[in-house]
């Protein structure tokens, strides 16, 4: 093949020809470890108003990934068709790398191989050029990868132990691969405690199952347990993570430990408690468990709690790793301290930036009584005839101390106006500061929602610790397939752990100065459901907690705080201190002060989104348009040379679709007559715009169809009636001349080859149509 040939290729033809096979002669299987096409990440999920659009321009896909086993990817591979040079693509390749932690990365445009090794042996060059026929083979890449990751030859069959595959071809995210991975190469050099920290709506309990999995099929942990603090996180990893397990598994029930089982789901208040006959974790030995995974290790198993630490204590010769989205750092506690530095962290901001975690837009209300304060008149007196302490009261107090039954009203309302607005279905937690306000505030809903509560009884329903009848409904909250109940009231019991994936709308009517309690309530949201349209979910803040969003700690390293002496024990004797209160029950833990009849108003709402950068900020999805389409044509008249270049003015539309931007989104606000080449003019560059069908007329009033035949000139003014109703891409589409009225002139063949005399003659007549739509004299 001529270099002239060659330059005619694609760069899939590339590959086909070239890369692959030089890939598979040096001993690489096409069947098992060459991945094309592998996904790394699908690029963030951008909101605007009630709109949301994925923005594929920051997705990463490798062209090829070279693996060991799968899961374990050792190389990246890019790849360029023949006019461009052969290390073009190796910055792209070192990127992907780079996230995937391996060592070596390369470049092809079909004529040899550019190489980055970031272990090179004595006096090799890190980058360098070799031909097709000398890629370097499995075990050679292998070798580097177990230099570059420090692993060493005794710890290869742990490392490699392979992962479970399920039937449908599920694999772990390369996040999920990189803390499975890493886990077992700690284990594999004897560490025996161990911290994974992942954002929540990570899949900490698909990574779990796979490391568990490996242990055991490797026989390393015969016997694990899995301790969680909640019963339905045991009941939801019986059948949906740890289903492959089968018969081996059991969960701990009937306070006994069966030893028929090899892998034990345990809720931790069911093998132990305050008396010695609770304790039942007891009646195995010491060494019965191999390892023991503790879930939401925050909420207190590297605390001076003794309900965990005892287990954890008697256990201790067990390997012991402790998953959490948020590590406890305080005076008093630390799960650093305990299980060391993390072998991995995913934090949250990296999820929504990859687009695997759903994005949040703020709608924070300021009310009045809240900001400004409420001083009761002299002498005036509570719903109970009680005389009220004279003094200034505001948002700290407001239903802790002071209940104002007008702003549980106004809270109410606010909240099912955004529902009514976009969908009155959509699953909400609304976080209240105690049961009594959970209870106040579902009263509040119900009379709000109207005929929505009537027509449906649990509509809205208070899922708070004391409740049998909300709890006995948490499953149906949780369950995607289930409708009701739609809103949840509660306190305490959903910020953490509850696995509420369609949750579109997270309410906060309390005080939260914890940062680990915010990080937990606000991923009650953050997972992406596509198959129920959850793409994103909005906080909406009553108590100015989202301020915490602002705080560098709210994804920043968790610091330990707390440092041991020397004879200390890991974990201090001094009583913890609680950020937050246990649920409080209906009386809050004091009198509170009940007055009605005091009216309460919005000073101000204002409503922000995350930007590019992380940071909140008030751009509308006109204004996110309106930059990222300067941002690809700098000028008006870039844009419109752009623009009459283009063959397919698709190409241009899809171009912006990658940057999240979707032009009917947009004509929902400008106007839905406009084409798509006047909502960029509009939006972008401040053009006063036409309707299609305003460039359509212009267009007949300059008689620009004489120069054709008559069957043409009535092909040509069907398409502008076609280009006036529907838009460019309509007459764009190959299929549009068997439409209607098309379909009465004869086939497309027969129109296009009697019309115009044949295609080319046809699509130029386009190309003029098109020229003639967009001019500077159309839009004059």
């Amino acid at each position: 093949m001529t270099k002239q040939e060659k330059q005619q290729l694609s760069e899939i033809d590339i590959c086909d020809l070239f890369i692959t096979p030089a890939l598979k002669a040096a001993g690489w299987s096409q069947l098992t470890q060459i991945r094309r096409e592998y996904p790394i990440s699908p690029g963030p999920i951008v909101v605007r108003g009630n709109l949301s659009s994925r923005n594929k321009k920051k997705s990463k896909r490798a062209d090829y990934a070279l693996l060991r086993e799968a899961g374990i990817p050792l190389a990246i591979v890019e790849a360029k068709d023949n006019n461009h040079t052969v290390s073009h693509g190796l910055q792209q390749a070192l990127g992907y790398a780079g996230i995937l932690n391996v060592p070596s990365a390369f470049s092809s445009n079909g004529d040899a191989f550019a190489s980055h090794n970031k272990v090179p042996a004595a006096g090799e060059d890190t980058e360098s050029e070799f031909p097709l026929s000398d890629f370097p083979s499995p075990e050679e890449l292998w070798r580097r990868y177990k230099q570059h990751r420090n692993i060493k030859d005794a710890e290869e069959e742990l490392v490699l132990q392979p992962y479970h595959l399920d039937a449908y071809g599920k694999e772990p995210r390369y996040y999920q691969s990189e803390a499975i991975n890493r886990t077992l190469e700690a284990i594999a050099k004897g560490q025996s405690r161990l911290l994974l920290v992942m954002a929540t709506g990570t899949g900490k309990t698909y990574t779990t199952f796979q490391i568990i999995w490996r242990l055991w099929k490797a026989k390393k942990a015969k016997r694990t347990l899995f301790l969680v603090d909640r019963n339905i996180l045991a009941d939801q990893t019986l059948v949906n993570d740890f289903k492959p397990f089968g018969a081996v598994m059991t969960k701990i029930k009937n306070r006994k430990i069966d030893p028929a089982y090899e892998i034990y789901l345990g809720l931790y208040q069911a093998i132990t408690g305050p008396a010695e006959e609770d304790k039942i974790f007891k009646n195995v030995s010491r060494d019965f468990f191999d390892l023991i995974v503790i879930d939401e290790c925050h909420r207190g198993s590297a605390a001076d709690d003794s309900a965990w630490r005892e287990i954890l204590e008697y256990f201790s010769s067990a390997t012991q790793i402790g998953l959490t989205a948020t590590p406890k750092e305080t005076k008093y506690t630390s799960n650093i301290t305990y299980f060391g530095k993390p072998v991995y962290t995913y934090k949250l901001k990296q999820g929504i930036e990859d687009g695997f975690l759903a994005p949040y837009k703020v709608v924070r209300y300021h009310l009045d009584k809240d900001l400004i304060g409420w001083t009761p008149p002299p002498g005036m007196l509570d719903d109970l005839g009680q005389k009220i302490e004279q003094r200034t009261y505001n948002q700290a107090d407001m239903d802790r101390i002071l209940v104002l039954n007008q702003r549980t009203k106004l809270v109410a309302k606010c909240v099912m106006e955004l529902l009514r607005a976009t969908d009155p279905f959509s699953k909400t937690i609304i976080f209240c500061e105690d049961i009594d306000h959970a209870e106040r505030m579902r009263v509040a809903i119900t009379n709000a929602a109207g005929r929505l509560a009537l027509d449906n009884p649990k509509y809205v329903m208070r899922i708070t610790g004391d409740s049998v009848e909300g709890k006995a409904e948490l499953d149906n909250f949780i369950d995607p397939e289930s409708k009701f109940p739609v809103i949840a009231t509660t306190s305490e019991l959903l910020t953490t752990g509850v696995d509420a994936k369609t949750c579109k709308l997270i309410v906060l009517d309390k005080t939260i100065n914890s940062m680990t309690t915010f990080k937990q309530i606000v991923g009650r949201g953050t997972r992406i459901e596509e198959d129920f349209g959850k793409f994103f979910f909005t906080v909406m803040d009553f108590k100015n907690a989202t301020e915490l969003f602002k705080d560098p700690d709210f994804d920043g390293d968790p610091v330990v705080i707390y440092e041991p002496g020397p004879g200390d024990d890991p974990v201090p004797p001094d009583p913890p201190e609680p950020p937050e209160p246990p649920e409080p029950g209906p009386s809050g833990g004091s009198k509170k002060i009940h007055v009605s009849g005091v009216e309460v108003s919005i000073l101000a709402k204002t409503v922000e989104y995350r930007g590019d950068d992380g940071r909140m900020v008030t751009e509308s999805y006109r204004d996110y348009s309106r930059k990222h389409i300067r941002q690809e044509f700098a000028s008006l008249d870039a844009f419109i040379t752009t623009w009459n270049a283009a063959k397919k003015k698709e190409a241009i539309v899809k171009e912006l679709e990658e940057y999240g931007i979707e032009l009917p989104k947009l004509a929902e606000e400008v106007g839905k007559d406009y084409g798509d080449f006047d909502l960029i003019c509009h939006i972008a560059y401040d053009q006063p715009p036409l309707t299609r069908k305003e460039r359509a007329d212009k267009v007949r009033k300059r008689d620009y169809f004489t120069k054709y035949g008559a069957k043409a000139r009535a092909v040509l003014d069907a398409l502008l009636d076609k280009y006036a109703d529907e838009g460019i891409l309509t007459i764009e589409s190959p299929k549009v001349l068997k439409l209607t009225p098309f379909d009465k002139m004869g086939t497309p063949v027969e129109i296009i080859n009697e019309a115009f005399g044949g295609k080319a003659a046809y699509e130029s007549a386009l190309q003029d149509l098109e020229h003639e739509l967009f001019s500077q004299k159309a839009s004059a």
